[in-house]
């Protein structure tokens, strides 16, 4: 009788942990069947049909930002949106490709397979001809690779519970990552945009050089290329600016694609005028594929920077949005659900994923409420890719890079921090200052680990020159303030309250100690001369 109340009491401490353990790493399992159709239905339909339109051109134009065929920018916005329907915590986060992380991804398969080793001679002519099947083969091969190792990472990190390590990079930090970032892609797309080829520049300044090649070959700039990029890309602009206040919602700058895709082929601007377009989209998904584990080695220290922004910005946007709607985004959990996001989306070629702010927003300001909408965005993604893709195979380039630089407004408009942080906390300031010029000019890797090192600086700065101050009484209250900064706050007979503006330990106790004595001699002195 012992033994068997002895087993039904481990019993009865068992399934319960095991039940938590299980909704923990599902968490679909513990929202989906109390989901409301009444009152949530409608909202994620809307919000899951406006997002998965968006995907169209957010997909393809960050395909070219990660140097893969636009189309594989379709297979990563399915395929991990799946995955994190029954995986994710967050409400509101839109998963899939994301500029600043693909442009990461795109310096990685540019730099293993770049043009010039896939150049042939014409045995007609001699002239070099680029081989584009074999070139983005091995780059869809590398950025799948390489997005499996980051989905490996963030798993392990999360199955660790090292959810924390995202509080060592500060919101200042993280904030000047995108900004410098934003700066890097906008770069990388000149070419795009002006129709000039150019060299191959990797490392620190590799964006400058860029500019300065495209600014002495500026003569081969495209006119037709430019009206293309920049006539219709205008007038949402104009439209949501004039009738800003009559528009239900703004005019979304992607529905550009579809007049551009139909002047492309009626004027043959590819057979005429040379204008780069999107070309072949095949209709229908990809088996999937084993990722090749022979170049990990060398991507090893990319996929780690890949696997930490991209949880430094899920993280940032999933607490973000609980915050404002009351309800708790786990970071471990969230670490788990975009590993096996990119896990997963890697052995179906697709490349690495993090959440978008713009689609985020949208999915937000259109009514979504819960993860379904990523399900909806989903089968739009589907009926696109199986049957709709094909049209825009006309769609120039030019017109990706200008949806691109929309989609970087609202990183630029953190330029506004500046000011703010100036007068805050001008420590916060230098990191977010240092962040923006280490990334723009040394690159998103070293740029990373530059602004995470001086990061760590300001904190050890911070405990070793602290404020130290003696606190008094406001009489009739139970307030104490600095007495140096208030006339009004008397000491307390007898007590001397000594106020520290950082925790002691090893590296600062003697300061501590020193400032202590100081503090309170000259507090004795007051008192004697008095």
């Amino acid at each position: 009788h012992t033994n068997s109340r002895l087993c039904r009491s481990s019993g009865n401490k068992i399934v319960p942990k095991l039940k938590r353990s299980v909704l923990g790493f599902l968490p679909v399992l513990s929202w989906l069947p109390r989901y409301s159709l009444r009152d949530n239905a409608l909202g994620d339909l809307t919000s899951g049909i406006s997002v998965g339109i968006m995907h169209l051109p957010l997909g393809l134009a960050y395909a070219l930002l990660a140097g893969t065929p636009p189309v594989y920018g379709l297979y990563t916005s399915f395929y991990p949106t799946l995955v994190y329907f029954f995986f994710g915590t967050s409400k509101h986060i839109s998963i899939g490709p994301f500029a600043v992380t693909s442009l990461m991804v795109g310096i990685v398969t540019e730099t293993l397979a770049p043009n010039s080793n896939y150049m042939t001679l014409n045995g007609t002519n001699g002239t070099a001809v680029l081989d584009s099947t074999a070139l983005y083969n091995d780059r869809v091969r590398i950025a799948s690779s390489l997005t499996v190792l980051c989905g490996i990472f963030q798993f392990a990190m999360g199955l660790l519970q090292v959810g924390f390590i995202a509080t060592y990079l500060s919101d200042p930090l993280v904030r000047g990552y995108t900004t410098g970032a934003s700066i890097q892609v906008v770069l990388s797309q000149l070419s795009n945009t002006f129709g000039i080829s150019t060299l191959l520049y990797t490392g620190p300044l590799s964006q400058i050089y860029v500019s300065i090649h495209i600014e002495i070959h500026k003569h081969y700039i495209s006119l037709p290329l430019l009206l293309v990029n920049f006539h219709p890309s205008l007038c949402p602009f104009k439209l949501n600016t004039c009738f800003a206040k009559k528009l239900p919602a703004p005019i979304p700058i992607e529905l550009i694609i579809i007049f551009a895709t139909i002047i492309s082929y009626y004027s043959n601007l590819n057979g005429l005028y040379k204008v780069a377009v999107v070309g072949q989209i095949p209709k229908g998904l990809l088996a999937p594929r084993n990722p090749d584990i022979s170049l990990w080695g060398s991507v090893a220290g990319s996929a780690f920077s890949l696997a930490i922004v991209g949880y430094a910005i899920s993280i940032s946007l999933g607490k973000t949005f609980g915050l404002k709607y009351g309800y708790k985004v786990d970071s471990n959990q969230e670490l788990i659900a975009l590993g096996l996001c990119n896990t997963a989306g890697g052995f179906f070629q697709c490349h690495f994923i993090t959440p978008s702010l713009a689609r985020s927003l949208l999915q937000e300001t259109t009514g979504g409420k819960t993860q379904v909408t990523g399900i909806v965005s989903a089968v739009v993604l589907l009926i696109i890719i199986l049957e709709i893709g094909p049209l825009f195979q006309q769609l120039p380039k030019a017109v990706l890079a200008c949806i691109i630089y929309v989609n970087m407004k609202g990183m630029f408009m953190q330029f506004s921090d500046i000011p703010a942080l100036w007068k805050s906390n001008k420590v916060d300031l230098m990191v977010w200052l240092v962040t923006l010029v280490s990334v723009v000019l040394l690159n998103l890797d070293i740029g990373l680990a530059v602004s995470v090192g001086f990061s760590i600086l300001t904190v050890i700065f911070r405990t070793q020159l602290p404020r130290y101050s003696i606190l008094g009484q406001v009489p009739g209250t139970e307030l104490y303030l600095e007495m140096d900064a208030y006339e009004e706050v008397k000491e307390i007979p007898g007590i001397i309250i000594f106020r520290s503006s950082t925790t002691i330990y090893y590296t600062n106790a003697e300061l501590y100690l020193d400032a202590l004595q100081e503090k309170v001699v000259c507090v004795c002195v007051l008192v004697i001369h008095a």
